[in-house]
C-alpha cells in the first residue's frame, strides 16, 4: 500500500512556536492587482536523465502554475508530498515567509542541512517561476535586477578513456572547436594504475604526476581559447591535496575543485591558504550558514553552490552577496535539467560576482528537448525575459523519459 506522507505527524511541525503561517503572522491584508492568489497543490515528476532530475510544479487557484526542480536525489518526492500541507493556501508571491516556513516547520526533519533542504530548494524555485508570472517579471527581477544579459556556461567533460591525458585534451579540443564552450571542467579522481588502497585517501608520487599531467596536456591544448578547471569529488587527504595542489600550480587552472571532503572545515583551509592554485568548493554545503564559515574562513578561492540543493534561488542570492564581502566570486555547481540551470542562470545575471554556470549533460542528447524554448548557445545561456524562469516544460519529451513508475504533472 502506498504512504501518504502528506498526513506524517509530527509534534515539532504541529507546534513550534516559530509558526510562520500567513494566519499566524496576520499577513493576511488584500492585495489587489490580481496577487490575491493561494497555492492549491504541489506535485513532483521525476525524469530520468544522466540524473535522476526532480521536477516541481505549484498549482494556484487562479490557474497560474510554477515549475521549479529539486536536486536528484532518493526521498526528494516524499519530503515534498510531506510539505504540501505547509504551502497549500499560502499566497506563493511570500517567496521568503514560504521558505523560512518550511525550513521551520521541517527542523524536525533534517532542513539544517541535506535532502530535505533539497526538497525545499526545489518548491522554492517553482515559487520564483510562479510569482514571475503573476507580476509578469523575469525571475531576475525578483533577485534585485541584472548585471549582464547572459550567463557563461562551463561544459563538464567525459571521455570514455577519462585516465588518458592525450584523450582528455582531445576532447577538450573538440568541445572547444565544434561545441563552443569557452569554459571546460575535467575529473581529477581518475584511476591511474598506481593505486594501492583507494580507501586510504592518500595520493601516491606516481598518481599525482599522472593526475599533473591530465592538466598539462588539457591546460597547454587549449591554451587560452577555454578557462579549464579540475574537479576531485571530495577524494582525498589533506597532504594529498595539497601536493596535488602544488604540483599544478604551474598551469593555467581555472580551479581545482573539492580536493578533500566537506566535513572538516579546518583540513579545506590548510588546502586553500597553502596553494596559488585556485580551490573552489561548495557543492555539499548546504544554505548560507554553512557556506559563510566556508567564506569568512578564507578557505574557499570560488565558491560553488548548487542552487537546487543549496537552498533555491535567493539562498544562492545570499550565498554570493556574503562572498561578495570578501571578494569570492561565484561558479555555480549545476547537474540539473533546464529548468534548474535556467534558475541558476537568472541568480548568476543578478548577482555581481558570477563566473559560470555548470552543464554537465552534453552526452545527453535530448537534454534541451525537456523544454521548449533553446537554452545554451556558443557555450552561453541568454537570460529570458519572459516572466518567470522563461522556460516551458514540453510535456511529452517529460512522459518519455520519466523514472519508471512515476506519474505526469496535472494539467497546467
Amino acid at each position: 500500500m502506498a504512504r501518504n506522507y502528506e498526513s506524517l505527524h509530527d509534534p515539532n511541525a504541529e507546534y513550534t512556536m516559530r509558526e510562520l503561517s500567513a494566519e499566524t503572522m496576520n499577513a493576511t491584508r488584500s492585495r489587489g492587482g490580481g496577487r490575491d492568489l493561494e497555492i492549491t497543490d504541489v506535485q513532483t515528476t521525476m525524469v530520468d536523465g544522466n540524473f535522476p532530475w526532480t521536477l516541481v510544479r505549484v498549482y494556484t487557484d487562479a490557474g497560474v502554475v510554477g515549475t521549479g526542480e529539486a536536486y536528484w536525489g532518493a526521498g526528494v518526492p516524499e519530503l515534498i508530498e510531506r510539505m504540501k500541507p505547509f504551502v497549500v493556501g499560502e499566497n506563493p508571491l511570500d517567496i521568503d515567509r514560504l521558505y523560512e516556513h518550511l525550513i521551520q516547520k521541517m527542523s524536525g526533519e533534517g532542513s539544517v542541512e541535506g535532502v530535505t533542504v533539497t526538497a525545499i530548494s526545489g518548491i522554492e524555485v517553482a515559487l520564483h517561476d510562479l510569482a514571475g508570472k503573476v507580476l509578469e517579471v523575469p525571475a531576475y527581477q525578483l533577485l534585485g535586477g541584472k548585471y549582464r544579459d547572459r550567463m557563461r556556461v562551463y561544459c563538464d567533460c567525459h571521455t570514455e578513456e577519462e585516465a588518458d591525458p592525450e584523450a582528455c585534451a582531445d576532447e577538450a579540443e573538440r568541445v572547444v572547436d565544434e561545441l563552443g564552450y569557452d569554459a571546460l571542467k575535467f575529473d581529477l579522481d581518475v584511476p591511474s594504475g598506481l593505486e594501492k588502497d583507494r580507501a586510504n585517501r592518500h595520493l601516491r608520487p606516481g598518481e599525482i604526476r599522472h593526475k599533473a599531467e591530465i592538466v598539462e596536456k588539457v591546460t597547454e591544448r587549449v591554451k587560452d581559447e577555454a578557462d579549464v578547471s579540475f574537479d576531485c569529488h571530495w577524494t582525498f587527504s589533506g597532504g594529498s591535496a595539497k601536493r596535488l595542489a602544488d604540483a599544478i600550480e604551474e598551469y593555467d587552472v581555472w580551479w581545482l575543485e573539492d580536493p578533500v571532503p566537506p566535513e572538516n572545515l579546518e583540513v579545506q583551509e590548510e588546502v586553500t591558504k597553502n596553494t596559488t592554485t585556485p580551490i573552489a568548493v561548495g557543492e555539499n554545503r548546504y544554505r548560507v550558514t554553512e557556506l559563510r564559515r566556508l567564506i569568512e574562513n578564507q578557505a574557499v578561492d570560488i565558491v560553488a553552490p548548487d542552487l537546487p540543493k543549496v537552498g533555491g534561488m535567493r539562498e544562492t542570492r545570499k550565498i554570493a552577496d556574503v562572498a561578495n564581502q570578501y571578494y569570492v566570486p561565484v561558479a555555480m555547481h549545476n547537474v540539473a535539467s533546464p529548468v534548474a540551470t535556467m534558475a541558476a542562470a537568472h541568480v548568476g545575471a543578478s548577482i555581481p560576482n558570477s563566473l559560470a554556470v555548470e552543464y554537465h549533460s552534453y552526452e545527453l542528447g535530448w537534454w534541451e528537448d525537456l523544454v521548449e524554448e533553446d537554452v545554451i548557445e556558443d557555450g552561453y545561456i541568454e537570460v529570458p525575459e519572459e516572466p518567470g524562469l522563461g522556460v516551458t516544460l514540453d510535456m511529452d519529451a517529460v512522459e518519455s523519459h520519466m523514472v519508471e513508475g512515476e506519474e505526469l504533472f496535472d494539467p497546467a
